[in-house]
């Protein structure tokens, strides 16, 4: 049974993963992914979120798949007890992710029953198939992709993110606009989350 915790952002939902991990989270070793904001220019909420974990008592590894060997990967999401994806560009994290290996080593991690903790990009990378983000994304982002936006696939819905809040608000909707009708989209605000564990899925508030 996977074990996920799905946000847009992590920091404004700390205290409620406190209460997923039954309060159990002081030195825990986390494995955190940046890689998706690697090429932006806004970074901040990467650190909110390093620090939220931190402040949880969580000692926390970043993880660049984009630089790091494989052995580097296959360690650092092996011996954690969480993997931590944060935001950012999701169709270049998708890229690195292939490239590097490291998407078969996440899924192994979930598949295990480990915990997986998703930020926006961290998130929507779950889904069947990340097209439908490219309202909020730029898939210019990624070449080598070349047009095929598999996702990791663990999820059977599609995660839309920052439903309400700016600057994604219209992006947001649009997704919605062209998507509702196709797909099955479950839509968070920055102050909301998706916990699933053992078969049992909720949209929980902060």
């Amino acid at each position: 049974m996977h074990t996920l915790f799905l946000t847009s952002m992590f920091a404004p939902m700390a205290a409620r993963f406190h209460d997923f991990a039954r309060g159990d989270c002081t030195g825990k070793k986390a494995c955190l992914i940046p890689t998706a904001s690697s090429r932006q220019k806004v970074r901040h909420y990467v650190n909110a979120d390093r620090s939220a974990l931190k402040s949880l008592g969580i000692r926390v590894a970043d993880l660049e798949v984009s630089t790091a060997s494989p052995q580097e990967i296959r360690r650092c999401i092996g011996q954690s007890d969480y993997v931590v994806i944060t935001g950012g560009n999701t169709f270049y994290l998708l890229q690195e992710l292939r490239r590097s290996e490291a998407d078969k080593a996440i899924v192994d991690h979930i598949d295990a029953g480990k915990t997986y903790i998703g930020a926006s990009a961290g998130s929507v990378i779950l889904a069947p198939d990340i097209g439908y983000i490219s309202h909020m994304d730029s898939t210019d982002a990624a070449p080598e992709l070349a047009g095929d936006y598999t996702g990791l696939g663990v999820l059977d819905f599609y995660l839309v993110p920052h439903v309400g809040n700016f600057p994604f608000k219209a992006a947001a909707k649009a997704i919605q606009d062209e998507y509702s009708s196709s797909h099955d989209l479950q839509g968070i605000s920055n102050h909301e989350a998706i916990e699933i564990r053992d078969g049992a899925e909720r949209i929980i508030g902060a």
